[in-house]
């Protein structure tokens, strides 16, 4: 009997340590500092279903200023534009320059605006504008490499790549000869940087940054300098890069090139339809759910270096834009894509765009109303992934996004003949949807019978009636 009293003591006296070490074990786990390397950067709560607008300041008008840039501002809210991504507003740099005006990503000063631009009082109204109209103005920064003549390959040769002679270069692997590599391991240099970032906060109110290049900078700068940053401000950073980690090294917004790249091929007849499956499997499976992916079927690199739309995409032009609008991810309009820009425009010089013929804003705003007002188009974790809807014929490229009461259907010919086709699976037949583009509402069961077939690179964008 005493044995057994002794053997009852002791495992409670056992159990009383061991939960003594497990609270200290829970305790410590939550004392730990949680490594920000592994924590997702969240974007601001504004941009939950934001859409983005490349302003390429030099070509937009015959001035090519900001003054001139302003009054178009007001339609672009209309348009219903979020987000002002601004190409490079710095000087431009003389040595080696490229062309007669240079490139805007050879900066030979991150501290100011290019005089060619206007002036630092013009890029602040500019900003106030914006900010008046409900639009947030992020800024194209350039960290990978500056100009030739920027005063710091002079005060700080130091902070930049040599090449076997000792001379400063250019960045390795390209052609970019006008423009200078800086080096990232010289902490000074990194300190000035962060510093330039900064002084464009503080000095003129913008809401964050598009980083050129950003793969091709270290993560562990854009760790800390996003961290710095935030302590100025909130902000928003896009980074040109598909990379996950660069969504846990700052970054809320990393380019769709992959899916980009797809639909250029599906255009071309060189890829099929499902490579979107694959391609959307593989970009859930890579990326968290918090990570905004920007999607688009122009750019200032696409237009000037690819060709323009019409040029990569032919007739799908409009239909591979709708994909872009509704599949997960981020819209982007790039300056001219609503007035049907169908020219390359020079990156060296001077080559304004024809503003005659806004039809196309028409086709926009109906996208980004909907991306506005239907929660399952949202970005990131405020929406939905695409979930396909199979169909007996494999040129037809139809899905669903559904969250909470909210649902859109669409349907696309992802080829330049008719195609019929039927669902191969059951949807019900008695809600009815609305199709954005003519304002029609039928039950799904009618509509069925009006997308028995779809002309060449046509489609159907169809939202569901609240109940």
């Amino acid at each position: 009997m005493k044995t057994f009293k002794f053997f009852i003591m002791l495992i409670a006296v056992l159990s009383i340590f061991s939960c003594k070490n497990q609270k200290k074990e829970e305790l410590t786990k939550i004392e730990k500092p949680v490594d920000t390397a592994s924590v997702v950067a969240i974007a601001p709560e504004w941009s939950k279903n934001a859409v983005i607008y490349e302003v390429n300041l030099r070509q937009y008008s015959k001035e090519g200023t900001i003054k001139a840039f302003i009054p178009q501002m007001p339609r672009l809210k209309n348009l219903g534009i979020d987000i002002l991504w601004i190409m490079p507003p710095f000087p431009i740099g003389v040595k080696n320059r490229k062309g007669n005006l240079g490139s805007p990503y050879s900066i030979s000063d991150y501290s100011t605006v290019n005089p060619d631009l206007g002036t630092e009082d013009d890029f602040k109204k500019m900003v106030a504008e914006a900010h008046k109209l409900g639009m947030k103005v992020i800024v194209d920064w350039v960290a990978n490499h500056s100009s030739f003549d920027n005063k710091w390959t002079v005060s700080n040769p130091d902070w930049y790549t040599k090449d076997s002679l000792g001379n400063i270069t250019h960045p390795e692997g390209t052609d970019w000869t006008d423009v200078a590599d800086l080096n990232y391991d010289n902490e000074g240099m990194r300190t000035e940087m962060i510093k330039m970032m900064n002084l464009w906060l503080k000095k003129f109110d913008i809401d964050g940054f598009r980083c050129d290049v950003a793969g091709s900078v270290p993560n562990d700068f854009w760790k800390e300098a996003s961290e710095n940053l935030n302590k100025t401000k909130a902000i928003f950073m896009l980074a040109e890069a598909e990379e996950p980690a660069m969504h846990f090294s700052g970054f809320h917004m990393t380019y769709g090139w992959e899916l980009h790249h797809i639909l250029n091929q599906i255009a071309q007849g060189k890829m099929k339809p499902v490579k979107i499956d694959s391609f959307l499997m593989k970009d859930k499976a890579r990326f968290p759910v918090e990570a905004y992916r920007m999607n688009f079927t122009d750019n200032h690199d696409e237009n000037s270096w690819k060709g323009t739309v019409r040029e990569r995409m032919g007739k799908a032009g409009d239909v591979m834009t709708v994909i872009a609008f509704t599949l997960q991810g981020m819209p982007l309009v790039y300056s001219g894509q609503e007035a049907s820009l169908d020219k390359r425009l020079k990156f060296f010089e001077k080559d304004e765009i024809n503003w005659k013929n806004l039809s196309k804003s028409d086709f926009f705003k109906k996208l980004i109303d909907l991306h506005h007002r239907n929660t399952a188009m949202w970005n990131g974790q405020h929406g939905s992934y695409a979930s396909r809807i199979k169909t007996d014929n494999q040129q037809i490229y139809a899905f669903t996004r559904e969250r909470d009461n909210d649902k859109v259907i669409v349907i696309t010919n992802l080829s330049s003949k008719p195609q019929k086709f039927t669902f191969a699976e059951d949807i019900n037949k008695e809600e009815s949807y609305t199709n954005i583009m003519t304002k029609e509402t039928k039950k799904f069961s009618d509509w069925l019978n009006v997308y028995k077939e779809l002309k060449g690179w046509d489609y159907a964008v169809l939202e569901r009636v609240k109940q």
